[in-house]
């Protein structure tokens, strides 16, 4: 069994999904109401968080998504309790928080990545903490490298051994400087799980500020942490001496809205999605306006949907926050196909995410990829040989097609070109889908899509 379709199927068996394959009859418009929960990107950091305290906290809104598997089983081989406080509801207590043996936190990480955002808070209760090589989706270069470095400068000797890494501190950490090349979220991460209990100021230059990232500091101002955040992209943490659990109810999924969002308008639909909100969606509701699709703004969520007509091309860029997230241009990508005229997406935050277009030109689809910067300013991607721009030519008419999922993102767009197609499409390894859509499946039938599971 290859790599991919192993993954596949221990994601969705994660979440009681017991089948891999998906058959969809397209071309139904997707039509109903459906809710979302917290963001798979602050959720899962936010269970880490818990390890900081000396009582428990309990965290709100959490999603049955595969990645919150992973980290719960991770977290339980480090000794802490992790229990059901009620429907989305998790308690986590790390009174009982322990070393964990490498065989164990590598049978439970598969390919996730989080193990190492794991390392700041063991180190401060622990002294120590160990982690195997990292996984997660196949969409670019994202090294540990650097999370090793700022380890380092917060004080952590580390140790590369044949069977992962060994980190210990044992003269504490401390407070440290830390200039961020590229705001990237996991480092950012890094430096606030691990800042909080150092001894010290720490000043983390070049911060990634995404909401989630901004609910994080949320969650550990809550426990007791002092950070301030500048204007301009400094965050400064002062050590303190110790924090306590958190109550928190989770920011809201914009990918997941974004995703769905993007379904109504490919499959000509109308969906509401509840619990999605306008702030923190701006950018993408600007471009989901300009490309013609329409939205209507709730106390409880907003409504998003095709209002007729032409769909217009567009060019967009993808950017850290407050640009066009990345994980809002593949779903989205499945619309542009309808619009009359070309468009242009440039991929400038992770350089190897077109590798979905190839199902979608085999269905139809006109999309050209160029190693080029295309539509807007250079990037760090225009000298390195990466295809990293789109040309999307429209409208285009899909077509059923036999469609293997390569990641999380792109594999929830192989779902809506599927969904738009017509015909019958034959979708395999959708349990990747699991790690970051919440009962998906559930909420394609509260829709009204035409499918079919393999061995239901």
């Amino acid at each position: 069994m290859n790599t991919l379709v192993n993954d596949a199927k221990q994601h969705g068996t994660a979440v009681g999904l017991s089948v891999d394959r998906i058959t969809i009859n397209g071309g139904k418009p997707l039509r109903g109401r459906i809710e979302l929960k917290g963001a798979k990107n602050l959720v899962t950091k936010a269970m880490v968080a818990a390890i900081l305290g000396d009582t428990p906290s309990v965290l709100k809104d959490v999603p049955n998504i595969s990645d919150v598997r992973i980290v719960r089983g991770l977290l339980e081989v480090h000794g802490v309790t992790v229990t059901e406080g009620g429907t989305g509801e998790l308690v986590l207590d790390p009174s009982g928080v322990a070393t964990a043996h490498m065989a164990d936190i590598d049978a439970h990480a598969g390919s996730s990545r989080i193990p190492i955002l794991f390392c700041g808070p063991l180190l401060h209760r622990l002294g120590e903490a160990f982690i195997p090589d990292l996984g997660g989706c196949r969409i670019g270069d994202r090294p540990i490298d650097y999370h090793l470095e700022v380890l380092r400068n917060f004080g952590a000797i580390v140790e590369k051994l044949p069977s992962g890494i060994r980190m210990s501190a044992p003269s504490g950490l401390h407070g440290a400087k830390v200039s961020l090349p590229y705001p990237s979220v996991g480092a950012t991460e890094q430096v606030l799980l691990t800042a909080v209990l150092a001894d010290g100021i720490t000043e983390l230059s070049g911060a990634a500020i995404e909401p989630e990232i901004m609910d994080l500091i949320n969650i550990l101002q809550k426990m007791g942490a002092i950070i301030t955040v500048d204007t301009d992209r400094v965050i400064r943490i002062e050590g303190v001496t110790q924090l306590s659990g958190y109550t928190h109810r989770a920011l809201f999924d914009r990918n997941e809205a974004a995703s769905w969002a993007a379904a109504a308008l490919a499959t000509e639909g109308d969906i509401f999605v509840g619990g999605a909100r306008q702030a923190e969606m701006l950018t993408f509701l600007n471009v989901f306006r300009k490309v013609g699709g329409a939205f209507e703004i709730e106390d409880d969520g907003i409504r998003f949907f095709h209002p007729g007509g032409e769909l217009k091309p567009v060019i967009i860029e993808t950017d850290v926050h407050p640009g066009f997230m990345t994980d809002w241009q593949q779903p989205l990508v499945i619309a542009l196909t309808k619009a009359k005229g070309v468009s242009i997406v440039h991929e400038t935050v992770y350089e190897q995410r077109f590798g979905f277009v190839d199902a979608l030109v085999e269905m139809g689809a006109s999309i050209d990829v160029h190693k080029e910067c295309l539509g807007g300013r250079p990037c760090r991607f225009g000298q390195r040989n990466f295809q990293h721009s789109a040309v999307i030519s429209g409208p285009s008419k899909l077509t059923g097609a036999d469609i293997e999922v390569p990641d999380l993102r792109g594999g929830f767009s192989h779902l809506i070109a599927a969904l738009t197609a017509e015909g019958r499409s034959t979708v395999s390894n959708v349990g990747i889908i699991a790690r970051g859509y919440e009962n998906f499946i559930t909420k394609l039938e509260l829709l009204g899509a035409d499918f079919e599971l393999e061995g239901r």
